[in-house]
């Protein structure tokens, strides 16, 4: 029976899921990723983390099939007993995301479900499901966004959605306190990830008026955020709850 703490994270096998899996292995946590598409990535995920000497699993999970969510917890459960000898896990990441601009009289209901679905709805259901399995004095950290401060043209669905990921972290921190559960948002400020195509990666342009814009002077790498959301999850942080912790360089300040 393994001693460690368990992790689930959400889209895992890419970008800020893959860094957090990483971070989260190398403080001594094992790690169940999910992946929607790209099984070869969760499985190098798996691999880097095997690698660490951590026990890890990928499971397959589409976080905007609603309907699916009590299978997956099922799977979720026959995966911790196998491979953990236990039916708990200590820390959930909600991180899965997607990325479409919505720019003012020229957005569709399509991409409006889609960016709620992902970053709200999806976050909100596929938590009440997993609860059962979380254990008590357990960790909830929620995937936001620094564009709920800053304003960034063309971003407002995706920043509204995660507003209400912000809102509804405060009422389960205060809902869970009974159980001994904390529960944080963290706040990415430009990334350089696949993130909507790879915009900030990849634009260098933009990469340099963003990195003018952060007291740091930069953007920030995945591995940042990764770190971030670790202390976070790390023993001498749980009295911390109902949070938003920015991690943006200082970008906007």
């Amino acid at each position: 029976m393994s001693t460690n703490t368990v992790a689930v994270i959400t889209g895992g096998n890419r970008g800020l899921g893959r860094a957090t899996a990483l971070a989260l292995g190398e403080a001594g946590t094992d790690v169940v990723l999910t992946y929607r598409s790209n099984e070869k990535q969760a499985a190098e995920v798996v691999d880097a983390l095997t690698a660490m000497g951590r026990r890890a699993a990928a499971l397959p999970l589409d976080t905007t099939a609603f309907e699916e969510f009590p299978g997956f917890a099922r799977t979720l459960g026959d995966t911790l007993r196998a491979t953990w000898g236990r039916d708990s896990f200590d820390f959930l990441v909600n991180n899965a995301g997607t990325g479409a601009l919505t720019p003012l009289g020229a957005t569709g209901a399509e991409v409006f479900d889609l960016l709620v679905d992902v970053h709200f709805k999806g976050v909100f259901f596929l938590t009440q499901e997993l609860l059962p399995l979380l254990a008590d004095g357990g960790r909830i950290v929620n995937t936001s966004t620094g564009l709920t401060r800053f304003v960034g043209e063309g971003w407002s669905v995706y920043a509204a959605a995660k507003s209400a990921v912000e809102t509804y972290s405060r009422y389960l921190a205060q809902e869970l306190g009974p159980r001994g559960i904390s529960v944080n948002t963290i706040a990415p400020g430009p990334i350089a990830t696949d993130f909507a195509g790879g915009v900030v990666r990849d634009n260098e342009g933009l990469r340099t008026v963003m990195a003018s814009h952060a007291a740091l002077g930069r953007i920030g790498e995945p591995q940042d955020v990764g770190a971030a959301v670790a202390a976070l999850l790390a023993p001498g942080t749980g009295w911390i709850t109902g949070q938003r912790v920015e991690a943006s360089g200082g970008t906007r300040l």
